[in-house]
């Protein structure tokens, strides 16, 4: 946890400096990011996973 979530929790009463929201901001897209490619990461795993198995069909099958 960074030091501006530490001292701001967006259920504050008071509203957060122009850098506090910048850097709330910039580790939320860079959160975002990080799930991204490990979504993408994960799509292209399972994608190569079904062209292997359909290989294998085509293979066994002697298409």
């Amino acid at each position: 946890m960074t030091e501006v979530n530490k001292k701001y929790r967006l259920t504050s009463m008071e509203e957060p400096t122009d850098e506090m929201l910048q850097e709330l901001m910039e580790g939320v897209a860079k959160a975002a990011r990080e799930s991204s490619a490990k979504a993408e990461a994960e799509k292209m795993r399972r994608l190569q996973a079904v062209a292997n198995e359909a290989e294998a069909w085509k293979k066994s099958a002697k298409l």
